[in-house]
């Protein structure tokens, strides 16, 4: 297990939610812990999606599987991150339609 901290952090957390699923199940984990396929309903994905985003989550650090009998909840790792997710919903981005491509991706 590698430890990481400043710009890898933000470099993680850039590439977690800068899927839309993703960034949905974070948004969920900041409210309470749940089940991947309370997850999935809940999304409106696949149970095999959430099993790929949610590994993808555990990999950048960010989510702990936690074992509950035969099951496993899933939580944020760090309390920290429900804050941080908070307070980005509160950011207001002032963006120039020139620099945006329909899919949302910025264009040089």
């Amino acid at each position: 297990m590698e430890t990481l901290v400043h710009a890898p952090v933000l470099a993680r957390f850039g590439y977690a939610v800068s899927d839309p699923t993703r960034a949905q199940v974070l948004l969920a984990l900041a409210e309470a812990p749940s089940y991947p396929s309370d997850l999935a309903d809940n999304i409106g994905v696949s149970r095999q999606s959430m099993s790929n985003h949610l590994t993808c989550l555990r990999g950048c650090g960010l989510v702990v599987a936690v074992p509950d009998g035969r099951r496993s909840r899933y939580e944020l790792a760090d309390e920290r991150l429900g804050h941080a997710l908070k307070d980005l919903l509160g950011v207001v981005l002032a963006v120039d339609p020139a620099c945006r491509a329909p899919n949302g991706t910025c264009v040089a």
